[in-house]
């Protein structure tokens, strides 16, 4: 089951357009097959959307997420901090924060460590 627990949002009027961009930190359990075993993580990730309006008329939208960046909220809630101050779009969030999702996988396996070796 997936919960939105933080939305952010922002307008942003260019021309006679007007842009508003939602940024949602959401929870959901990732399961993970560790030592043939299937354990549930709680896991953080991030969704963009951003809708398009032309006279109050919505012409466009583009959505993209990340579901699973990290098991730790914090880290999740400093990059949809750091998406919405920089208004990032949608179309750029692998861009972005890739780097970072690939950093944080390591995230995941040391809590796997940690519950293995409280189960010892």
């Amino acid at each position: 089951m997936e919960v939105v627990l933080e939305n952010l949002i922002k307008g942003q009027n260019l021309e006679d357009k007007e842009y508003i961009y939602y940024y949602k930190l959401i929870k959901s359990d990732l399961y993970i097959s560790w030592q043939e075993e299937d354990i549930k993580v709680q896991s953080y990730g991030i969704e963009i959307i951003r809708k398009d309006f032309q006279k109050e008329q919505l012409t466009n939208s583009e959505s993209n997420n990340i579901r699973h960046i990290s098991p730790h909220r914090y880290k999740v809630h400093n990059l949809l901090k750091m998406l919405y101050e920089q208004t990032v779009s949608p179309i750029h969030l692998i861009d972005i924060i890739g780097e970072y999702t690939d950093e944080y996988v390591v995230d995941y396996e040391n809590v796997l460590k940690n519950a293995s070796s409280m189960c010892k």
